[in-house]
């Protein structure tokens, strides 16, 4: 009988054995899931906030980016209006008035000079 008792508390001490490792593995497992929720509950979260962000910068950088648009259409224009504006005052009647207004008097012909080539400065060679 003594056989008999060793194998019945053998196997009363591996049920027990096995229930407290039942009893952790049920632990663990709630405990290992109870972990992936929360983490997965956080990342989410966090996810949502960087997409907020992320959001809101998109939007401003393409309201600067219209912004820019604007200003560049503007300056182009004023551009065309300032070229408009030269050519007019550099226009050949202009000249003419400008002239006229400095004075000067029309030549009927024109007398260009003839230079000697003995008049004429050449560059020496200094030797050293």
């Amino acid at each position: 009988m003594n056989k008999y008792m060793q194998n019945s508390l053998s196997l009363n001490n591996s049920i027990t054995i096995f229930n407290s490792i039942s009893k952790k593995l049920t632990f663990q497992k709630k405990f290992s899931l109870r972990f992936i929720i929360i983490s997965n509950i956080l990342l989410i979260i966090f996810l949502l906030i960087f997409y907020v962000f992320q959001i809101n910068s998109v939007i401003k950088e393409s309201y600067l980016i219209e912004n820019y648009h604007q200003k560049i259409k503007s300056l182009s224009e004023e551009n065309k209006n300032l070229e408009i504006t030269f050519s007019h005052l550099d226009s050949l009647s202009n000249i003419e008035n400008l002239v006229a207004g400095l004075n000067f008097e029309q030549t009927d012909t024109i007398h260009y000079i003839q230079a000697d080539q003995s008049y004429i400065a050449k560059a020496n060679k200094i030797n050293e």
